[in-house]
């Protein structure tokens, strides 16, 4: 928020943009704040659950005659805290139907409900692709205070792929768009060439693409496909997660992103034609600089990412190391 009031930007009829800050380098996450004539006031992604973002979302309600009470449906683009934190606030203090497409619910959504069940294998996977035993007690740390700024709702209906969702009075086609996330939606509005994207693609900043113990088994292999969806849909804005709210040159955007991972897949099979070694130490010659705990564990997850993509394909293939108790990649 800024002193001139919250940053709400007009969308589509009656759909706004509220800049919402989280405490991370993107600043700040795009929440969707819909108010059609007819039809139910909604809210698309929901931000971290943190007494600042509390406070611009009732800023941004408020401009526009709200409170939140008000709300009735809430549609989640993915389960990462900064997107979904405030679900169940939200639940709570209005009584909302929580959305999710279904993929996500199965898994993503789950973890919040399941995490202290989930984060040993968590962080025994990171341990297993190299992370070295002293980073396991920050990366805890790192993953429990994420954990703490998640509210998950205590009910999610599921949404489907080709459903129609009603915003600003029109149809909204609901569509996939995994790699992100396993279970990443969007809303498609052909209409008005608009695509309610979240972090499916970005403008200034590649969105993370990383394989975690609860994740499937290919998540780069996903988002490719999903840039190519993106690229076949060209839509001429889409409303961002960060860096936005809204972008243009999508399919421009989305091409420049395939090619920026396939030149890190050719760096990942070149590393490993030099010398094997582990995703972790891919890691640290791929992200060459110095990161925080929270950058170091989102650098392996991706480096892992591509790793496994290439060894899916054939073009690498990975050992136990028992003396190191870690998996090894060879070209």
């Amino acid at each position: 928020m800024t002193d001139a009031g919250p940053l709400l930007t007009p969308v589509l009829g009656s759909l706004y943009a509220l800049q919402v800050p989280i405490p991370y380098p993107m600043k700040t996450v795009t929440v969707l704040l819909d108010v059609p004539a007819h039809g139910p006031v909604s809210m698309v992604d929901t931000a971290l659950d943190t007494p600042e973002a509390q406070a611009a979302i009732e800023d941004g309600l408020s401009a526009l005659g709200l409170h939140w009470s008000d709300i009735e449906q809430v549609i989640i683009t993915h389960h990462h805290p900064d997107h979904y934190g405030l679900a169940g606030v939200v639940e709570e203090r209005s009584g909302a139907a929580v959305h999710m497409l279904d993929v996500e619910i199965g898994r993503g959504e789950r973890y919040w409900h399941l995490w202290e069940e989930w984060l040993p294998g968590h962080l025994k996977h990171m341990r297993d692709h190299g992370l070295p035993q002293e980073s396991l007690a920050s990366m805890g740390a790192d993953n429990r205070r994420g954990r703490d700024r998640v509210h998950p709702a205590s009910r999610v209906q599921p949404l489907r792929e080709g459903q129609y969702v009603s915003l600003t009075g029109r149809d909204w086609e609901v569509l996939w768009l995994p790699g992100h996330a396993d279970g990443h939606l969007g809303l498609w509005n052909e209409q008005g060439s608009v695509l309610i994207a979240g972090d499916a693609i970005l403008p200034r900043i590649s969105p993370n693409v990383g394989l975690y113990a609860y994740t499937r088994p290919d998540p780069l292999g996903d988002y490719l496909q999903t840039l190519g969806k993106l690229e076949a849909l060209n839509p001429a804005r889409a409303v961002v997660g960060h860096h936005g709210p809204v972008m243009e040159g999508v399919q421009a955007r989305a091409r420049e992103l395939r090619g920026h991972h396939h030149e890190r897949l050719d760096f990942i099979a070149a590393q490993a034609r030099q010398q094997p070694r582990s995703a972790y130490d891919l890691s640290l010659a791929m992200f060459n600089r110095e990161l925080n705990i929270s950058g170091r564990r989102f650098a392996l997850a991706e480096t892992l990412a591509h790793a496994e993509h290439l060894r899916l394909l054939g073009q690498l293939y990975r050992t136990w190391d028992e003396g190191r108790g870690v998996w090894i990649y060879h070209a």
